[in-house]
């Protein structure tokens, strides 16, 4: 037989197959056809990146850091060791940032903003009113759909033209005359990079602890929370999901991680099993709240906090409660009416580096300044700002804790960031 007549037989087989499965009352999904840009027979599993900006961990913060760097001039490759952008948003199951408004206004923007507000109104739902300051904080969370953020996260990314690695984490880290040199690896892939900035977005400055960096974790954590439903089919971009603690949560090895997952799963299923009810969602791991913070050039507390102290270089807003999550539950803790912390850009620099910078919730911080610095929000402001001093430095050949304030805050609103003080 010849490869063409095979290759005619194959198909006819493949369509008598569908044709007998919707006779016999099966419904065939529809399939779209799809191509990667270059298919090659014996994949390559050595790769160099000289880049300007290395952004490890695409979650929350770092997703922005790398479109931040991209847009702004800087030759980026963004690292993650998951398959898909978002973190807390989309892997976590937490389609519900917050919060962008303080008291009446707006007091965090710019490129997290534009994702999350991109993402709402290309799924038809719904904004609250800003110009109202709510009963209780989350009534101006928006619910999100976590597909589609993610897939207009890697949008967004490649219009910068930032570069993704999924699947990938570093394994060293080592300094050169003009930055880092950082030793990748993920499964079948190993890669070196030579970059002039990192930006640590992991959430436990993993980056900074295998520096040698100090770090900063209480030896008691804030429970996890696995996100799921049970019942009726879940509705993204409309409504939030049920969710169980997982107490002693710890996303600081692959290991922790693990037993975190495992023990959220078994409980679930425990639950399912009781109520006898259809499983209708679930997220593929658990969301953690807290883990390794840096030690930073200055440590905001929770009195910088709660007092809205503008710090002289502070780089962005935020606003949540004081949110801490215990075995007992968590009772927020408002802040006074007007308050809106800042963030400086010392709390983003672990101390005594040159050529690193930290965003999202490893800032340095002590645990109840934290528990409110935390969220999706504040973050991503962290982020676009890390990712302006990052390239700013590699541009400049300098540290971003020496790039000027002045240029920080002006590329900051030209790409239209909130500046601390003006919301």
């Amino acid at each position: 037989m010849s490869e063409k007549d095979s290759k005619t037989d194959r198909r006819d087989f493949l369509q008598n197959s569908f044709l007998g499965a919707a006779g016999a009352g099966l419904a065939v999904a529809s399939t779209t056809h799809v191509a990667i840009a270059e298919e090659k027979t014996t994949p390559k599993t050595d790769h160099t990146n000289e880049v300007d900006v290395l952004v490890v961990g695409g979650g929350t913060a770092g997703v922005i850091a790398a479109i931040q760097a991209g847009r702004a001039g800087a030759k980026t490759l963004l690292v993650e060791r998951g398959s898909q952008l978002g973190g807390t948003t989309t892997t976590g199951g937490v389609a519900f940032p917050g919060l962008f408004d303080a008291w009446g206004k707006q007091v965090i923007a710019g490129i997290g903003w534009e994702l999350v507000k991109e993402s709402v109104e290309m799924d038809g739902g719904d904004f609250p009113d800003f110009a109202k300051v709510p009963q209780r904080h989350w009534h101006n969370q928006l619910y999100t759909n976590q597909f589609l953020y993610a897939i207009l996260a890697e949008e967004k990314c490649e219009q910068a033209g930032v570069s993704i690695a999924y699947y990938e984490f570093p394994r060293s880290v080592a300094k050169t005359e003009t930055g880092w040199e950082v030793d990748c690896v993920g499964f079948g892939t190993t890669r070196r990079v030579h970059c002039k900035q990192i930006i640590d977005c992991t959430g436990g400055a993993e980056v900074v602890g295998l520096l040698g960096f100090p770090r900063l974790r209480e030896e008691e954590r804030q429970p996890g929370s696995f996100l799921f439903k049970l019942g009726e089919a879940h509705a993204p971009g409309r409504e939030q999901v049920h969710r169980v603690y997982v107490h002693g949560a710890d996303s600081t090895s692959s290991v922790t991680a693990t037993e975190a997952n495992l023990t959220g799963r078994k409980t679930i299923l425990a639950k399912l099993r009781k109520e006898k009810k259809r499983l209708m969602h679930l997220q593929p791991e658990t969301g953690f709240r807290e883990s390794f913070r840096i030690e930073g050039e200055t440590i905001v507390s929770v009195n910088d906090y709660t007092s809205g102290r503008v710090f002289e270089d502070a780089i962005c807003n935020a606003f949540y409660p004081v949110d801490l999550h215990t075995k007992q539950g968590v009772k927020p803790k408002p802040l006074k009416p007007g308050t809106v912390p800042t963030i400086p850009l010392r709390a983003l620099i672990p101390k005594g580096s040159r050529n690193i910078i930290v965003a999202g919730r490893c800032v340095s911080s002590d645990r109840l300044a934290n528990s409110g610095l935390r969220v999706q929000a504040s973050c991503m402001a962290m982020g676009q700002a890390a990712g302006v001093a990052a390239t700013l430095a590699a541009q400049s050949g300098t540290t971003p804790l020496e790039v000027p304030l002045e240029g920080i805050h002006r590329l900051l609103a030209e790409h239209g960031a909130i500046l601390p003080g003006k919301a």
